[in-house]
């Protein structure tokens, strides 16, 4: 037999396994149809992330290594969330326009299949969640090198909505424009965040060239691609979105450069077994509050991931504080932690329990 003979012979076995797994797609996608139908009848909520968790850890220990763990981490949860937004199609608030990190992460988290709504400022996804135009918001939350993102920690204070989930996403700036030489570039334009975390890089290499902070890194992306001078400092998924070239990739300052964003909705999933809560406090003024509500938690042996202050609009010198607790509000030591502050606190607010980031992708990122 001939090599071109082999060749063919291999290949039409190749189209006989995608037919099966094409055709095992749809019975998959009917079964979790038929999911979905039964958890209407028992009012139990769509999503399950201790089952999503579970498929997960039991598809790594059968595959054995054999099929790279990435790919096939990001083949199952399209798989997955197509499956589960089958039951009813999700749709997704976001900092937009069109390609920004935010939007990447909402990718990354819902899958393709979702309906993504674009928004011009953090405030306004708040909006959308708590009126329930649309059942889930993405937010950036904090950075690694830049810190806490304040419009989104604020407007906790101002709307009621619930965090669903988290997304830790590694962040990679290119500096684009359209004819991808530097020397057109007249103007940098980006998100006030991704202009601070390339500062060095620009201070170093456009010290002449000013820079003009806009909502998001897709605005930049879309001011590039309409003027020939103007660069952006804009993701990956923008220089196609957008059809610019990239100048110079990878200029961040700083490596392992990451930010999390919060998924928002009105109603936290169950327990998944890693999840984290998070609560806003406002304490009584006194001496030592501060440090009782630490005690609290200590003397409980609950691990504390973050902790973030805000100033409180319009009472000079008033704060709020905000805190990470891993675990869940369902675990019985976070809800007796949780009776105790709301009974010391001058303002308790539970913000939501969630699945971490940390314990959802196979290599310990994120979707």
């Amino acid at each position: 037999m001939t090599s071109k003979a082999n060749i063919s012979h291999v290949r039409d076995r190749i189209d006989e396994i995608d037919d099966t797994i094409l055709d095992l797609l749809k019975e998959r996608l009917e079964c979790a149809l038929t999911i979905g139908e039964l958890k209407n009848e028992t009012k139990r909520a769509k999503w399950d992330p201790q089952r999503e968790l579970e498929i997960y850890n039991r598809l790594r220990q059968k595959n054995q290594d054999v099929f790279p763990y990435k790919a096939l981490h990001s083949i199952f949860h399209e798989i997955i969330t197509t499956c589960r937004l089958s039951q009813r199609k999700a749709t997704v608030a976001y900092l937009g326009p069109e390609a920004t990190f935010t939007h990447q992460a909402g990718v990354k988290y819902f899958g393709q299949s979702a309906d993504y709504r674009p928004l011009e400022a953090i405030v306004e996804v708040f909006q959308e969640v708590e009126k329930e135009r649309v059942q889930y918001g993405i937010v950036p939350v904090e950075n690694s090198i830049e810190g806490a993102v304040t419009s989104s920690l604020d407007s906790f204070f101002n709307y009621k909505v619930q965090i669903c989930g988290e997304i830790q996403l590694p962040i990679t700036h290119n500096l684009v424009c359209r004819s991808g030489n530097l020397e057109d570039i007249q103007t940098v334009a980006s998100h006030a965040q991704g202009l601070a975390q390339c500062r060095e890089w620009l201070r170093k290499n456009l010290p002449n060239i000013p820079t003009l902070p806009v909502f998001s890194t897709g605005a930049a992306a879309q001011m590039a691609a309409n003027n020939p001078n103007v660069g952006a400092i804009a993701s990956d998924l923008a220089v196609t979105a957008y059809d610019l070239q990239v100048v110079v990739k990878g200029i961040e300052d700083y490596q392992g450069n990451t930010t999390r964003f919060l998924v928002l909705g009105k109603q936290s999933p169950q327990k998944s077994g890693a999840d984290k809560t998070s609560v806003l406090l406002g304490l009584i003024n006194r001496p030592g509050a501060l440090n009782e509500i630490l005690t609290i938690l200590s003397a409980k042996n609950i691990d504390l991931a973050k902790i973030e202050s805000r100033p409180t609009k319009g009472k000079q010198w008033k704060y709020l504080f905000f805190l990470d607790m891993i675990g869940h509000m369902d675990d019985p030591v976070i809800h007796e932690a949780c009776n105790i502050l709301q009974q010391i606190c001058a303002y308790f607010e539970w913000l939501g329990s969630y699945p971490r980031a940390d314990n959802i992708d196979f290599n310990g990122g994120a979707f």
